[in-house]
């Protein structure tokens, strides 16, 4: 294994630290591993928290600013971030108005995001979740019962997160996020496996000419092994998949997201075979993401989540935003 790291059980205290020297913009608590908002959040509105394990990033930290997160608790390396931890970004959210826990479906995340929220209604802060689910590779995983949360969760964050800014209320900001979560579907396919630090060798085994078609965001198998194809063919894959799923038609949202361990160029191949897939079936793509957006560490290989838009989500969609990994109009 090489990595750049001091050691295993430093990395995220170290990488919370450069996050916290490389934006000012944020407020990084060492000691509870919550990032937040450096100015707060204003009175009155309603507050976004998300999180999880490390290794996704830019997810979750790099979604805290204006227009979507206020804070965001980074677990260990694909584990859930505890409680309190929890309770602590919660209460770095609140301002009167409620707070919105997003939630990706892995038993862990949502079991303790649950624990959380009891303890902040104790202390009279009303918190409503919204569990993501989006992947539609494999109905039951390693970590989850049903679907699992993968890259619609940058877009609940975003289009709820934009919601939350024009002073919607939390309800309203909750169905929002239900129905964007509703309307997105996503795939990965991994040519390599990532390395988690502390345990220094690939999380599984690929032959040379294998993929994992459906793998998960900690490396969880998907719905079968296949051979290495072209890019046209494995992109055809994930989109057929998702088609099957949730018909591909009108005005589409597109991430094409690496895992980690992808160059660009190669990204942008397969969002140009994305692009021909979707026009070829009908739809448009009107807006787009190429680049890593939710990672798994050094996983190599690539994702496509694909959301139905309309008139609002669209509008939603280019608000101005003002985080570390999404930046536009401000």
């Amino acid at each position: 294994m090489k990595k750049l790291i001091n050691s295993p059980d430093s990395v995220i205290a170290d990488a919370l630290r450069g996050m916290a020297a490389a934006h000012p913009s944020l407020a990084v608590d060492l000691e509870n591993r919550v990032v937040s908002r450096a100015g707060g959040v204003m009175a009155g509105k309603v507050g976004l928290v998300s999180g999880g394990g490390s290794g996704h990033e830019p997810l979750h930290g790099g979604y805290v600013g204006y227009g979507m997160l206020d804070a965001a608790a980074p677990g260990e390396v694909y584990t859930s971030p505890v409680p309190d931890q929890i309770l602590a970004a919660t209460k770095a959210a609140d301002h009167g108005s409620g707070v919105l826990h997003i939630v990706k479906n892995y038993t862990g995340d949502v079991l303790n995001f649950r624990m959380a929220a009891e303890l902040a209604e104790d202390e009279d802060i009303r918190v409503v979740s919204v569990v993501t689910n989006d992947d539609a590779a494999v109905e039951d995983s390693t970590y989850t019962a049903g679907r699992r949360g993968v890259g619609g969760t940058v877009f609940v964050e975003k289009l709820a997160g934009a919601a939350a800014e024009e002073g919607a209320d939390l309800d309203t900001v909750a169905a929002l996020a239900t129905r964007v979560n509703e309307a997105t579907r996503s795939f990965a396919i991994a040519l390599h496996a990532g390395t988690v630090p502390a345990a220094g060798k690939p999380g599984f085994d690929l032959a040379e000419n294998e993929v994992e078609l459906g793998v998960g965001i900690h490396g969880e198998p998907g719905r079968e092994r296949g051979t290495m194809q072209p890019v046209h063919d494995l992109v055809g894959y994930a989109l057929d998949v998702i088609h099957a799923d949730r018909p591909i038609a009108g005005d589409q949202l597109v991430m094409l997201n690496g895992q980690g361990g992808t160059p660009l160029i190669e990204l942008y191949g397969a969002f140009a075979e994305a692009v021909a897939w979707i026009e070829g079936h009908g739809g448009t793509v009107a807006r787009s993401l190429v680049g890593n957006y939710i990672t798994s560490l050094d996983q190599q290989g690539f994702s496509i989540t694909v959301m139905s838009l309309d008139d609002e989500l669209l509008r939603l969609w280019d608000a101005p935003v003002s985080t570390p990994a999404l930046r536009w109009g401000r």
